[in-house]
């Protein structure tokens, strides 16, 4: 922990002070007594203390540093070491909150930066008039170099599969159309088989 400043705590003790000493002024109002001549002097006494001890504390006070501009204490940490609750508790939610918003952030930009480059490369393929500006746009938002028709991996693998789901099909029509072919003319050959045995 810190050690606290000699001149705050001159000003802790001058703030207590304060206090007590309004309080002994509201005990002797409370008590006070218009005929009786020593309640009157009694309250005139504390109120010259309590003015004392408010000079002293405004004395003190311009001792202390004024806290700096760029490093102000957040209201919401005042509050709850006002509720008497532990500041570094505070201090360790801060930081996973902050944690999780880095992440979350991270994770945008990362999903951004990967729509852009598709978004590139796609507007590239489909409109080679504009390759320059597409291009020119990547680099200045932090993009790789200059977009070209190159497939992804992905890309490379949807497009094989096409391939092969294309090659596939026509393999099945013309050997659909051989098997059609075939068991009839087994057929045909089993029946002139059977019509020579009869």
């Amino acid at each position: 922990m810190a050690p606290i400043n000699p001149d705050l705590k001159n000003v802790q003790e001058d703030i207590k002070n304060v206090i007590q000493d309004l309080f002994q002024v509201l005990v002797q109002v409370s008590n006070y007594d218009a005929a009786g001549r020593p309640t009157r002097d009694v309250l005139v006494q504390d109120i010259q203390t309590l003015d004392e001890t408010l000079r002293t504390l405004h004395a003190n006070a311009q001792v202390l540093p004024h806290p700096s501009a760029d490093k102000p204490i957040p209201e919401p940490l005042i509050h709850y070491v006002e509720n008497g609750r532990n500041p570094d508790i505070y201090t360790r939610e801060f930081v996973e909150l902050v944690r999780r918003m880095n992440q979350l952030a991270r994770g945008k930009a990362h999903a951004f930066s990967g729509f852009r480059d598709v978004l590139a490369r796609e507007m590239a393929s489909a409109l080679p008039e504009v390759r320059a500006d597409v291009d020119r746009v990547v680099e200045a938002t932090g993009g790789g170099g200059p977009t070209t028709t190159t497939t992804t991996p992905a890309a490379a693998g949807a497009d094989s599969a096409a391939a092969a789901a294309t090659a596939t099909a026509k393999t099945a029509e013309v050997g659909g159309g051989g098997n059609t072919a075939g068991p009839e003319g087994a057929g045909g050959t089993a029946q002139g088989r059977g019509g020579g045995g009869q």
